[in-house]
């Protein structure tokens, strides 16, 4: 009888020489994914993936830490120019972009994409009393 065993499969390294860094910033946790031109993932990280658990997730630090994370692992991938996308009002945000600055990586713009309602949602009727 034969075992079914977990193979882990080496991904292949891909050249993409610009990219684009998504940080998505919650309360909650930090996620950086760093994408091609057309969107494709080429790697990513989360506070969570790196090892942090509870409240510690939302910490700067964390975003700090992935972000060296995600930017060694994009220079593997021969990412030389990134833009960088940031989401969210977390309090990691800041802390990932000084990281991308200080780091080999050459940073060509840098835009916040937070959605912002201009109406916002319809407010509930007045509560009627009997």
């Amino acid at each position: 009888m034969v075992a079914n065993r977990n193979v882990k499969r080496k991904k292949a390294k891909k050249n993409v020489p610009t990219a684009i860094a998504h940080i998505y910033s919650t309360f909650n946790n930090t996620i950086i994914t760093i994408t091609d031109q057309e969107g494709n993932a080429i790697c990513w990280s989360s506070s969570g993936a790196i090892g942090f658990k509870g409240a510690k997730k939302s910490t700067p630090y964390a975003a700090q830490l992935v972000a060296k994370a995600v930017t060694r692992s994009a220079l593997e991938n021969g990412v030389k120019n990134i833009s960088v996308h940031i989401k969210g009002i977390g309090p990691g945000k800041d802390s990932a972009l000084r990281q991308f600055q200080a780091s080999e990586l050459e940073i060509s713009d840098i835009k916040n994409v937070t959605p912002v309602p201009h109406n916002g949602v319809k407010k509930p009727k007045k509560f009627r009393r009997k």
